[in-house]
Protein backbone atom coordinates (compact mmCIF):
# COMPACT_ATOMS: atom_id res chain seq x y z
CA UNK A 1 0.00 0.00 0.00
CA UNK A 2 0.80 3.72 -0.40
CA UNK A 3 2.52 5.41 2.21
CA UNK A 4 0.65 6.48 5.42
CA UNK A 5 -0.33 10.34 6.56
CA UNK A 6 0.33 11.08 10.37
CA UNK A 7 -2.36 10.58 12.48
CA UNK A 8 -3.13 14.16 13.09
CA UNK A 9 -3.63 14.84 9.22
CA UNK A 10 -6.09 12.36 8.82
CA UNK A 11 -8.11 13.01 11.92
CA UNK A 12 -7.67 17.30 11.62
CA UNK A 13 -9.80 17.37 7.98
CA UNK A 14 -13.50 18.11 8.00
CA UNK A 15 -16.08 16.12 9.65
CA UNK A 16 -15.23 13.49 12.28
CA UNK A 17 -12.64 10.57 11.97
CA UNK A 18 -13.55 7.16 12.91
CA UNK A 19 -10.66 5.11 14.27
CA UNK A 20 -11.49 1.37 14.13
CA UNK A 21 -10.70 -1.26 16.41
CA UNK A 22 -9.18 -4.18 14.12
CA UNK A 23 -7.91 -7.72 14.89
CA UNK A 24 -6.04 -8.93 11.75
CA UNK A 25 -5.22 -7.28 8.33
CA UNK A 26 -7.92 -8.15 6.29
CA UNK A 27 -10.28 -6.17 8.66
CA UNK A 28 -7.79 -3.32 8.26
CA UNK A 29 -8.04 -3.05 4.63
CA UNK A 30 -12.13 -3.26 5.09
CA UNK A 31 -12.10 -0.23 7.32
CA UNK A 32 -10.59 1.57 4.74
CA UNK A 33 -12.65 0.70 2.12
CA UNK A 34 -15.56 1.59 4.43
CA UNK A 35 -14.47 5.07 5.18
CA UNK A 36 -12.41 4.97 8.31
CA UNK A 37 -9.47 7.55 9.29
CA UNK A 38 -7.19 5.30 11.36
CA UNK A 39 -7.15 1.87 12.92
CA UNK A 40 -6.30 0.84 16.39
CA UNK A 41 -4.73 -2.28 17.24
CA UNK A 42 -3.88 -4.02 20.59
CA UNK A 43 -1.49 -6.97 19.11
CA UNK A 44 1.10 -7.34 16.36
CA UNK A 45 -0.66 -7.74 13.37
CA UNK A 46 1.21 -9.38 10.02
CA UNK A 47 0.84 -8.26 6.48
CA UNK A 48 -1.22 -4.76 8.19
CA UNK A 49 0.53 -2.18 6.08
CA UNK A 50 -0.14 -4.33 3.00
CA UNK A 51 -3.28 -4.41 4.17
CA UNK A 52 -4.30 -0.49 4.47
CA UNK A 53 -2.49 3.02 3.98
CA UNK A 54 -4.75 4.23 7.16
CA UNK A 55 -2.66 5.32 10.00
CA UNK A 56 -2.19 2.54 12.44
CA UNK A 57 -2.74 3.48 16.31
CA UNK A 58 -0.90 0.78 19.12
CA UNK A 59 -2.79 0.49 22.00
CA UNK A 60 -1.35 -2.63 23.81
CA UNK A 61 1.04 -0.57 25.71
CA UNK A 62 4.95 1.02 25.62
CA UNK A 63 6.65 -2.62 25.55
CA UNK A 64 7.32 -4.15 22.41
CA UNK A 65 5.74 -1.34 20.19
CA UNK A 66 5.63 -2.98 16.86
CA UNK A 67 7.35 -1.06 13.70
CA UNK A 68 4.03 -0.84 11.62
CA UNK A 69 2.64 1.69 13.90
CA UNK A 70 2.44 5.25 13.28
CA UNK A 71 1.20 6.62 17.07
CA UNK A 72 0.83 5.17 20.08
CA UNK A 73 -1.87 5.53 22.76
CA UNK A 74 -0.65 5.49 26.34
CA UNK A 75 -2.43 5.63 29.37
CA UNK A 76 -1.88 8.28 32.03
CA UNK A 77 -1.74 5.60 34.87
CA UNK A 78 1.41 3.97 32.70
CA UNK A 79 3.19 7.33 33.75
CA UNK A 80 3.02 9.05 29.30
CA UNK A 81 5.61 11.45 30.75
CA UNK A 82 8.51 8.45 31.19
CA UNK A 83 7.82 7.12 27.72
CA UNK A 84 9.94 8.08 24.52
CA UNK A 85 7.80 6.64 21.41
CA UNK A 86 10.47 6.10 18.86
CA UNK A 87 11.18 8.46 16.07
CA UNK A 88 8.55 9.69 13.85
CA UNK A 89 5.38 7.88 15.78
CA UNK A 90 2.89 10.60 17.59
CA UNK A 91 1.89 10.34 20.95
CA UNK A 92 -1.50 10.04 21.73
CA UNK A 93 -2.41 10.30 25.52
CA UNK A 94 -5.57 9.01 27.15
CA UNK A 95 -7.04 10.43 29.65
CA UNK A 96 -9.95 9.19 32.13
CA UNK A 97 -10.73 12.18 34.44
CA UNK A 98 -10.44 15.50 34.97
CA UNK A 99 -7.07 15.11 37.40
CA UNK A 100 -5.26 12.99 34.48
CA UNK A 101 -6.30 15.79 32.10
CA UNK A 102 -4.59 18.56 34.26
CA UNK A 103 -1.78 15.81 34.86
CA UNK A 104 -1.18 15.09 31.09
CA UNK A 105 -1.41 18.84 30.24
CA UNK A 106 0.59 20.00 32.65
CA UNK A 107 3.34 17.25 32.13
CA UNK A 108 3.18 16.50 28.54
CA UNK A 109 1.39 19.40 26.93
CA UNK A 110 0.16 16.08 24.31
CA UNK A 111 -1.42 17.39 20.72
CA UNK A 112 -3.74 14.16 20.52
CA UNK A 113 -5.84 13.65 23.02
CA UNK A 114 -8.22 9.97 23.71
CA UNK A 115 -11.18 10.85 26.11
CA UNK A 116 -12.04 7.76 27.67
CA UNK A 117 -13.86 8.00 31.68
CA UNK A 118 -14.40 5.02 33.04
CA UNK A 119 -17.50 6.50 34.84
CA UNK A 120 -20.56 7.90 33.51
CA UNK A 121 -23.36 9.89 34.85
CA UNK A 122 -26.36 9.22 32.48
CA UNK A 123 -24.93 8.13 29.07
CA UNK A 124 -22.08 6.39 27.23
CA UNK A 125 -20.45 9.54 26.22
CA UNK A 126 -21.40 11.70 29.32
CA UNK A 127 -18.25 11.65 30.84
CA UNK A 128 -16.22 12.09 27.53
CA UNK A 129 -18.36 15.28 27.30
CA UNK A 130 -18.08 16.60 30.53
CA UNK A 131 -14.20 15.89 29.66
CA UNK A 132 -14.27 17.80 26.30
CA UNK A 133 -14.57 21.67 28.06
CA UNK A 134 -11.31 21.68 29.70
CA UNK A 135 -9.35 20.47 26.90
CA UNK A 136 -7.50 24.03 25.26
CA UNK A 137 -8.45 25.07 21.94
CA UNK A 138 -5.70 23.56 19.14
CA UNK A 139 -5.76 20.20 20.53
CA UNK A 140 -6.76 17.20 18.65
CA UNK A 141 -9.82 15.07 20.58
CA UNK A 142 -10.65 11.45 19.92
CA UNK A 143 -14.06 10.01 22.11
CA UNK A 144 -13.52 6.27 23.61
CA UNK A 145 -16.77 5.82 23.94
CA UNK A 146 -18.09 3.62 22.02
CA UNK A 147 -20.86 5.01 19.80
CA UNK A 148 -23.32 2.89 18.74
CA UNK A 149 -25.50 4.83 16.22
CA UNK A 150 -24.68 7.60 13.63
CA UNK A 151 -26.80 10.15 15.75
CA UNK A 152 -24.07 9.98 18.38
CA UNK A 153 -21.29 10.26 16.14
CA UNK A 154 -22.83 12.98 14.60
CA UNK A 155 -23.52 14.49 18.42
CA UNK A 156 -19.87 14.12 19.24
CA UNK A 157 -18.82 15.61 16.30
CA UNK A 158 -21.19 18.65 16.61
CA UNK A 159 -19.67 18.65 20.43
CA UNK A 160 -16.19 19.35 19.11
CA UNK A 161 -14.83 15.93 18.76
CA UNK A 162 -11.84 15.13 15.95
CA UNK A 163 -12.53 11.23 15.87
CA UNK A 164 -14.12 8.96 17.92
CA UNK A 165 -12.57 4.78 18.40
CA UNK A 166 -15.00 2.71 17.31
CA UNK A 167 -15.40 -1.41 16.69
CA UNK A 168 -14.62 -3.08 13.61
CA UNK A 169 -17.87 -3.91 11.36
CA UNK A 170 -19.90 -0.89 12.52
CA UNK A 171 -18.40 1.39 10.15
CA UNK A 172 -20.70 1.90 7.54
CA UNK A 173 -23.86 2.40 10.09
CA UNK A 174 -22.26 4.69 11.64
CA UNK A 175 -20.72 6.85 8.57
CA UNK A 176 -24.20 6.88 7.05
CA UNK A 177 -24.55 6.87 3.54
CA UNK A 178 -21.43 9.17 2.42
CA UNK A 179 -18.31 7.77 2.44
CA UNK A 180 -15.53 10.34 2.60
CA UNK A 181 -13.16 10.53 -0.43
CA UNK A 182 -9.76 9.72 0.33
CA UNK A 183 -7.41 12.48 -0.08
CA UNK A 184 -4.70 10.02 -0.45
Amino acid sequence: MAGTQRLSQRISEDGIALIVRVADAAAAGTAEEEGAKAVAVDTDIPGIREATSLPVVWTGGTDDVPVEVDAVLVHMHDRPEEFAPPAGLELVVCVHDEDDLEEALEQMDPDLLVLAPKDADDGPHDGALELLPDVPAGKLVIADSDPATRDEIVALERAGFDAVIVAAGSITELIGDHVPDDPV
